[in-house]
C-alpha cells in the first residue's frame, strides 16, 4: 500500500464545512451516508483528512487500485455518493444525554436533506443512528433502501468489516468508478 499522506488539520467553521461538502454533491444522490457528526478534532471527510475518509477511500480503492488521494472525492461523487451528518456541530465530546438530544435535533435537518436528496440508499454509517435516520427518512416519506454497515473505527478488523460490507454495494453503483 502506499505511503498514507499527512493532512494537516485546519478548524473549519461550519459555513467552511458545509460549503466544502457541497462542492463535492452530485447531481444524483444514488448513495447516501449518514455519520453522526463533524468530529470535535477538526478532522472532516471532506478535508480528506479523518479516518471514515481514509476507510471510504480504501472502499472504492479495493475496486479500482487507480484511486488515491488526487482523485478519490472526485470518483466519489460521479458514483452518487455523497455524505452528510445527522448534527451539523461535534457531538463526540458530549456527554451521553446531551448527545442523544443532538441526535433527536438533528433528525428534523436530516429529514429535510433526505427530503431534498431523495436518494436511492442510505448508508448510516453508525450503528447508533440507525434509529434517528430512519425516522429522520419515515418523516421525509423517503422510500429506498437502507443499508447497515460496521463503523471501521480504528482497528483493521472494524476497518476490513466495513470495506467487506461496502465492497460490493459500491461495485453495483450506476456510475463507472474509472476516470
Amino acid at each position: 500500500m502506499d505511503k498514507e499522506v499527512k493532512r494537516e488539520v485546519t478548524l473549519l467553521t461550519r459555513t467552511e464545512r458545509e460549503k466544502l461538502r457541497r462542492a463535492f454533491r452530485p447531481a444524483r444522490v444514488e448513495l447516501l451516508f449518514v455519520g453522526e457528526a463533524p468530529p470535535a478534532s477538526g478532522r472532516f471527510f471532506y478535508s480528506r483528512n479523518s479516518g471514515l475518509y481514509r476507510a471510504m477511500r480504501d472502499v472504492f480503492r479495493s475496486i479500482d487500485p487507480a484511486i488515491d488521494d488526487d482523485n478519490f472525492l472526485t470518483i466519489f461523487r460521479a458514483a452518487g455518493c455523497y455524505l452528510t451528518d445527522l448534527c451539523p456541530e461535534p457531538v463526540d465530546r458530549l456527554d451521553p444525554k446531551p448527545r442523544e438530544e443532538a441526535r433527536r435535533t438533528g433528525e428534523t435537518s436530516l429529514s429535510r436533506k433526505i427530503g431534498q436528496l431523495q436518494p436511492a440508499t442510505i448508508a448510516p454509517v453508525l450503528r447508533s443512528i440507525e434509529a434517528h435516520v430512519s425516522r429522520a427518512a419515515s418523516r421525509a416519506e423517503w422510500a429506498g433502501q437502507m443499508i447497515h454497515l460496521p463503523y471501521p473505527g480504528r482497528w483493521h478488523l472494524h476497518r476490513s468489516a466495513f470495506i467487506q460490507a461496502l465492497a460490493p454495494i459500491v461495485r453495483c453503483l450506476p456510475a463507472r468508478l474509472t476516470r
